[in-house]
């Protein structure tokens, strides 16, 4: 992709984050002390071992290396809107899950570059090798991801019914940037498209169900209830795909990165339907 259509994507996460700011307010940052034990077994699960579960199915699986680095970032991207959508169509604790979105939206600002800088390290050789600037990083993450999440939460607060007025625009919207941007990745590496899908859609398909097992699991050996562990797995499985891509693009101006994050940004719905029958089924109401 050209310089402009960085630009474009950009700009479009950042308003697909100010669509997640639209539906922030500050008891959301509250709730950490109201259901400490489940927030942090989310975030555990989402910032610490969805990442070691990509780096040791990535690992153990043949794939290229563009693939190998594509897994890795969209292993350090935090859970999205379509998280929160997912949670309340299962019928899952959604107050939890965006609470998990918007914690972990903050802390990966600082763990991104480090967890693609080590896969960068990892997976490429000398020749190819790329490596992040962590300031500048940090500063562009920064800007696209927590600014548009605050500028929505300002507007939530002191704009309530225009915040609540503009949230499904905003949710329709998302999902038509993600098509357009998994269509012009498509066009650009059409050449080797078949292989890097073939290779990158059974990864993202295992590591989105492994994830999500272990997620729902290991909150229920905490006592946590069914509710929110079902919350804590669609967490820790569906994570912001634009952002991946955004990286891939914008930071790394390598299509060929994106590939993972688009393909997960495809096949997450299979598995977020799956979460909504079963959510449907264990939490009648």
């Amino acid at each position: 992709m050209d310089q402009s259509s960085a630009i474009i994507l950009g700009v479009a996460l950042m308003i697909i984050m100010l669509g997640m700011g639209l539906s922030l307010v500050i008891d959301d940052f509250k709730r950490i002390f109201l259901q400490p034990k489940a927030i942090l077994i989310g975030l555990f699960n989402q910032i610490i071992l969805l990442p070691v579960i990509g780096f040791i199915l990535v690992s153990l699986f043949p794939v290229q290396p563009e693939i190998a680095v594509g897994v890795m970032i969209l292993t350090a991207c935090p859970g999205g809107p379509t998280s929160n959508l997912i949670s309340h169509l299962a019928k899952a604790d959604t107050a939890l899950s965006v609470t998990l979105t918007a914690f972990s939206s903050f802390i990966t600002i600082l763990t991104i570059p480090f967890i693609v800088n080590f896969s960068l390290e990892q997976f490429l050789d000398q020749s190819n090798m790329i490596q992040l600037d962590l300031a500048q990083t940090f500063l562009q993450i920064f800007l696209i991801i927590i600014i548009p999440i605050v500028i929505g939460m300002l507007i939530r607060k002191y704009r309530e019914t225009f915040a609540l007025k503009m949230a499904k625009p905003v949710r329709i919207a998302s999902g038509l940037v993600l098509i357009l941007v998994i269509i012009g990745i498509i066009v650009k590496e059409k050449g080797q498209l078949a292989e890097y899908f073939k290779q990158a859609g059974l990864l993202v398909i295992c590591l989105n169900l492994i994830v999500m097992l272990v997620g729902f699991y290991s909150a229920k050996l905490f006592k946590i209830t069914t509710k929110r562990a079902l919350s804590i797995a669609i967490e820790s499985g569906i994570q912001n795909g634009t952002l991946g891509i955004t990286v891939a693009v914008v930071l790394l101006s390598n299509t060929a990165f994106a590939v993972a994050s688009a393909s997960y940004g495809v096949l997450m719905f299979f598995s977020g339907a799956l979460a909504v029958y079963i959510g449907s089924k264990v939490n009648k109401e």
